[in-house]
């Protein structure tokens, strides 16, 4: 409040006290405070302008980095994409293994119950041999009533089975023989009809 009281007093010209010396000294506080003004203005002035100069590089800077942010974002949803696709190849290569998977223990299953119902490798009964030939210190895994069944369907009798090697030889002899007479019938067969046709001519020619 002082210090207002002091300006009022030193700015009052119609105060009869006001002399030169405090004019001068007025003029002079007024001076001090024009280049105290002055010298802000020109800092405000130069920093104003450093903001101009700096404002185009960080604006480039931005759009540089909002532009390298974008690029990646773009590669990001490129390879999120692939990974979609590679997902859904994926699964579907699982549904088709799935299936063929299901196939094949299906046909396993198949395959395990034809085998159970052969008969072993050991079990001869049907093609010619006895009850007492058949898995002689072995077990059969058959049960009684089916290997009766399979006993009363023998058709070959066990002193006519022989080596099919040994019998090579017979069936070519056989087989040859039977060649011959069909030849040697179609021979006569054809002298038979040239005979009759030279029979039928000289009859007509005496008609």
């Amino acid at each position: 409040m002082a210090d207002q009281t002091d300006e009022d007093e030193v700015f009052d010209f119609s105060n009869v006290e006001f002399t030169r010396d405090d004019l001068v000294i007025a003029l002079n506080d007024m001076v001090k405070e024009y280049r105290k003004l002055t010298h802000s203005f020109e800092e405000a002035k130069a920093e104003n302008i450093s903001l101009k100069s700096c404002s185009p590089e960080s604006s480039s800077d931005e759009q540089e980095d909002a532009d390298t942010l974008k690029t990646e974002l773009s590669k990001l949803q490129a390879e999120n994409e692939m990974s979609r696709n590679e997902i859904s190849e994926l699964k579907a290569e699982f549904a088709k293994s799935t299936v063929e998977l299901s196939s094949w223990n299906k046909a396993n299953i198949t395959l395990q119950k034809i085998c159970e119902n052969q008969k072993q490798a050991s079990d001869k009964t049907g093609i010619g041999f006895s009850d007492s030939e058949f898995c002689k210190g072995e077990s059969s895994t058959q049960s009684r009533p089916a290997y009766d069944k399979f006993n009363k369907r023998s058709f070959v009798k066990a002193d006519m089975i022989y080596d099919c090697f040994e019998s090579v030889p017979v069936i070519r002899l056989v087989l040859d023989s039977a060649i011959v007479n069909s030849v040697k019938e179609s021979r006569v067969l054809n002298q038979d009809q040239h005979m009759t046709s030279s029979i039928k001519g000289a009859l007509s020619k005496l008609i």
